[in-house]
């Protein structure tokens, strides 16, 4: 696909920029701040590996999102994962091994994957795999987490793991956090901000943007609160709407106009912290980042997907290796048929454009005869 901008050298700037903030937030955490020196030197090792496969024709993406589990503790008003049922409460006995996905992290690193965040379900209930995570110091772990789970097992995983970084999920105050994600979750998440805080354990917050939200989540209030108690990383998902009714929840244009200019001047106000919208600003990347553009989705069984809200697979990671989910007839669709590209009015372009992803997953087969 011919691309409309030095792709690899967009997405390793801005990696680079990633470290570089993430240094500055650290410098009053030696612990942390040791850590990030020696990752730095990692993620420019990383860049080279990326830019070596770029020039024989293989673009290898920075990120990658890994579901390690289908389970979670919660049940989130207007959770996507729960809708299309990656993630519920039956037993599944095909979820990948803790060795699965060690191989997995380890061949990511091989290629130059520099982080690779992990979800669920809730994470928290797959110690095993955060344990081998935190094994391969080249990558940084952030871990996507409710919140209620924090016991003193894990704080002294993340204390002797820099690279693991907890990331707990919140949707503003009390109100609003309890009202989605259910009474005393809000506590729980001050209680266990307050037990990373006194470790020094480096954090970060997850905030699901919304029209209703958006306004506090960027809040010199709310912010402040988070920055006093030891966040130093906040992350600006945008809500993908599970149906209908919930689409005029969904941040459109002027929304993300809003965000993307607010956050340069929140870079300048709170300088020990670091701020990543999701999925960012589409137009300076020259589309959606998806299907192994500038990340791709691993669920909890293996499947390679496009994205957590695009939950649609051909290739499965039992049977193939990373390098070559990577060029899955379904991604290399997606990226020469110029979906990724489209305008779309909010949250995820292949989440509105779903009828075309289940058309081309159809040809596939037909081709296939699978």
């Amino acid at each position: 696909m011919k691309q409309q901008l030095n792709l690899e050298g967009y997405l390793s700037n801005g990696v680079a920029n990633i470290v570089k903030e993430a240094l500055k937030a650290t410098l009053s955490n030696p612990k942390e701040s040791i850590f990030m020196t020696k990752y730095a030197l990692a993620a420019k090792k990383a860049s080279k590996l990326r830019k070596k496969s770029e020039e024989n024709g293989n673009h290898i993406p920075p990120f990658l999102i890994a579901s390690i589990t289908s389970k979670c503790n919660l049940y989130c008003e207007g959770c996507y994962s729960r809708a299309n049922n990656s993630c519920h409460d039956e037993k599944d006995d095909n979820l990948l091994t803790s060795l699965e996905w060690t191989k997995i992290f380890t061949e990511a690193k091989d290629l130059g994957v520099g982080f690779i965040l992990l979800a669920g379900g809730e994470p928290f209930v797959r110690k095993d795999v955060i344990e081998n995570a935190a094994k391969i110091k080249e990558i940084i772990f952030p871990v996507f987490t409710n919140g209620t789970m924090i016991s003193e097992e894990y704080l002294t995983l993340f204390d002797e793991n820099r690279n693991l970084i907890p990331v707990l999920s919140i949707e503003g105050d009390k109100v609003k956090t309890d009202s989605r994600r259910g009474d005393g979750v809000y506590e729980k998440l001050m209680d266990g901000m307050l037990k990373l805080q006194k470790k020094g354990i480096i954090y970060g917050a997850s905030v699901t943007i919304t029209k209703e939200n958006i306004n506090e989540a960027v809040s010199s209030k709310f912010l402040s609160e988070l920055s006093e108690k030891g966040c130093k990383v906040v992350f600006f998902v945008e809500f993908v709407p599970v149906t209908k009714d919930l689409a005029h929840l969904a941040p459109e244009e002027a929304e993300r106009e809003f965000l993307k200019e607010k956050l340069i001047s929140l870079k300048k106000s709170y300088e020990n912290m670091l701020f990543i919208s999701f999925p960012g600003d589409e137009k300076t990347s020259g589309g959606c980042l998806a299907a192994g553009r500038g990340f791709f989705h691993i669920n909890a069984n293996g499947g390679a997907e496009p994205c957590p809200f695009s939950p649609y697979s051909d290739t499965n990671l039992r049977n193939v290796s990373l390098a070559d989910a990577l060029n899955s007839p379904l991604f290399l669709a997606l990226q020469n048929e110029n979906i990724l590209m489209e305008e779309h009015p909010g949250g995820c372009v292949l989440f509105d454009r779903m009828d075309n992803v289940e058309e081309i997953m159809e040809r596939n087969k037909m081709k296939t005869g699978n």
